[in-house]
């Protein structure tokens, strides 16, 4: 089955960029294409200027951590984290990269900034926590990677309006410098005046942007 159609897609450097639609019309396609983790026939995928796509016949995953390490990291929606491992494990995991790693104990410092509650909890098991704390492990750890672009894939999916409201200041607070993030979300009440663009899906398709790119954007993609 054909999920998504003809999509045409920059994400410039330095910009936060809201993805919103209703839950099946191909948000979480479009991501798990881009990470090499969804098959796809045609089409190019550029990081930074690099060819990072590879069709279906290369078998989905196969690539995946090629992807992450050209810049890439994918926050999946709901709880994709090992619940017997520790909240500190799962941070560790997220610096892939051997910058990343040799930097990981000031990268959790910074992760620590952004997600207080985590500070007390680094030694519990993430399979003890709340949905809402799981989910600032989750975000944590994609935040550990030297990632050119962010994917942050419905982060306030299953959360209570007031969890998921703090989950998305979280995301607004961290520094991009010239990393770009974009962000998939059903509630765009979330994102409204608070991202550089917001772009409509709907059945596969891109249905043009809500607002325009902020002045200053354009560094790269």
């Amino acid at each position: 089955m054909r999920v998504i159609h003809d999509l045409d897609l920059n994400v410039y450097a330095g910009e936060r960029v809201g993805l919103v639609g209703l839950n099946g019309h191909g948000k979480s396609t479009l991501f798990l294409a881009i990470a090499g983790l969804s098959g796809w026939q045609r089409g190019s995928i550029l990081l930074e200027g690099h060819e990072v796509g590879r069709t279906r016949s290369q078998g989905p995953g196969r690539y995946t951590h090629l992807v992450v390490r050209r810049g890439l990291a994918l926050m999946p929606q709901g709880d994709e984290i090992f619940h017997g491992l520790t909240v500190e494990e799962h941070l560790d995991s997220g610096a892939f990269t051997p910058r990343a790693w040799r930097e990981r104990a000031t990268r959790k410092k910074r992760i620590l900034r952004i997600f207080p509650p985590l500070e007390k909890l680094m030694r519990t098991p993430v399979g003890r926590l709340s949905g809402g704390e799981r989910r600032m492990v989750s975000l944590g750890r994609g935040l550990m990677a030297d990632a050119g672009l962010f994917l942050v894939d419905e982060p306030s999916l299953g959360l209570a309006p007031k969890i998921g409201k703090s989950v998305i200041n979280a995301l607004m607070a961290v520094d991009l410098g010239d990393s770009a993030m974009v962000i998939a979300e059903q509630n765009v009440a979330l994102l409204e005046g608070r991202v550089d663009r917001i772009i409509g899906m709907h059945a596969g398709k891109l249905k043009g942007e809500a607002s325009v790119l902020a002045p200053g954007l354009g560094k790269g993609h």
